[in-house]
């Protein structure tokens, strides 16, 4: 709560333009006991408070009319059964044919050993409640095949499945929900809320991608965006 009323302090004294925090309970609730979980539901309420005092110290500080509030979450969260779907990666290719595996999840980073990306894909390409993209292959919508940082192979399971090494490499202390599956699943969708000065008052838009808030960011900044995924005529429906 301090955080979030401090940034509103900073941006009141000109000591800032634009002041960020990040409320990680959700997440981490959500990870350990489910997004539908009490434990879950009390992050949710707690962060209730905090916007309900952020909001009010706005207010205290005739700031209604000048400042720019917008809530957003990089992803949704979807429920997974841990010794029920999960892949494991060694059980179709030879640990020694893969020179780095990233991650461990419903996304994963593979790099093959050399010579080996042929061989290797074509023995996971075949894995039941998993898709194999090639880095040329990855979907558009992803916004992520073109990194120079990228695999030569990324894994993609299914809704509500892991992929790791071996199941034995797992923490003793299982998540039961995870994210970043495909961009298009609903269960992963996130919200964006915003309120106060450049924007439209009790306006309902229709869905936006993550991509696309980096532009409303800029424009209520009177910043010129550089070249970006996001799309202007999604987002400028919102803004007075």
């Amino acid at each position: 709560i301090s955080t979030a009323i401090n940034n509103v302090l900073i941006c009141r004294n000109g000591s800032a333009d634009m002041a960020a925090v990040y409320y990680e309970r959700n997440d981490v609730e959500g990870h350990h006991h489910g997004p539908l979980s009490d434990q879950r539901k009390e992050a949710t309420r707690k962060l209730d408070e905090v916007l309900k005092d952020m909001n009010k110290k706005i207010k205290d500080k005739g700031l209604e009319n000048d400042l720019n509030v917008i809530l957003f979450s990089d992803h949704g969260m979807t429920d997974i059964s841990w010794m029920g779907k999960i892949i494991e990666i060694l059980q179709y290719v030879n640990r020694a044919d893969i020179a780095n595996m990233m991650d461990r999840g419903p996304v994963v980073n593979l790099w093959p050993a050399e010579g080996k990306l042929t061989e290797v894909y074509n023995k996971l390409k075949v894995v039941e409640h998993m898709t194999v993209y090639k880095k040329d292959d990855i979907p558009d919508r992803f916004h992520y095949k073109n990194g120079k940082f990228v695999s030569p192979l990324t894994l993609v399971a299914e809704q509500g499945w892991f992929i790791t090494e071996v199941t034995a490499l797992l923490p003793h202390t299982l998540n039961t929900a995870s994210f970043t599956n495909d961009n298009v699943t609903r269960m992963l969708k996130s919200n964006f809320f915003f309120s106060i000065a450049g924007f439209k008052k009790n306006y309902r838009a229709g869905p936006i991608r993550a991509v696309d808030i980096y532009n409303i960011m800029c424009k209520v900044s009177g910043i010129e965006p550089l070249p970006n995924n996001g799309s202007w005529p999604r987002v400028e429906c919102m803004l007075k």
